[in-house]
């Protein structure tokens, strides 16, 4: 094959890939002008982890009038713990933005416990901006020191950890890293469509 036809074909190549390829989110041009179909619903309620710990030792809020965690008992929450720089985590937030434009009307609230791993993560203005680029728009719990890092993830701890809650305070989810999104999403609309008994 001559330097010309090769030349044409690594071309091909890469028009194709222009055109058909994978982008940044893992879907290809192809699809992505396809709407996102809804999860699958779960076929069983979720399993009860355990109740849920509390936030202590917080350095603050961002993003809301709320003063404590209780001031979202009674509601389904996703919590996760993330911090700004981290690669995995900023991975979840175009996923966790998706299923907070659906259920957010619905009832669900998002609690982002930014633990940072990093010194020039600790400065709620970093935060705040970093939210604002990233357009993270729910709570923000500062657990600068990292104790609720800690407590809430005994010895393997890890950046992003999403955890699921529903209205009597159990744990309902628990997923390391990124991933698992569909049933995230399924949970968080069993929960909002079958409340559990009060303190059941």
């Amino acid at each position: 094959m001559n330097k010309v036809a090769i030349a044409a074909l690594l071309l091909g190549s890469l028009v194709g890939l222009a055109v058909f390829g994978p982008m940044l989110d893992g879907t290809t041009s192809a699809d992505s002008t396809e709407s996102a179909a809804p999860p699958p619903p779960l076929a069983e309620a979720p399993p009860v982890l355990g109740p849920v710990p509390d936030l202590v030792d917080l350095d603050g809020w961002l993003q809301t009038e709320a003063t404590d965690f209780g001031d979202f008992d009674g509601r389904v929450r996703i919590v996760q713990f993330w911090t700004f720089s981290c690669f995995n985590c900023k991975a979840t937030i175009p996923h966790l933005q998706e299923i907070y434009a659906d259920a957010g009307p619905r009832g669900l609230e998002i609690i982002g416990v930014h633990a940072p791993e990093f010194d020039r993560e600790r400065d709620p203005v970093a935060i705040a901006q970093a939210a604002a680029d990233l357009g993270v728009i729910w709570p923000i719990a500062l657990d600068t020191e990292k104790a609720n890092f800690r407590s809430w993830q005994g010895n393997r701890r890890f950046w992003p950890r999403t955890y699921v809650i529903d209205q009597n305070n159990q744990i309902r989810f628990d997923h390391i890293g990124e991933g698992d999104y569909d049933e995230l999403a399924a949970t968080v609309d069993w929960l909002l469509a079958n409340p559990p008994p009060a303190n059941s």
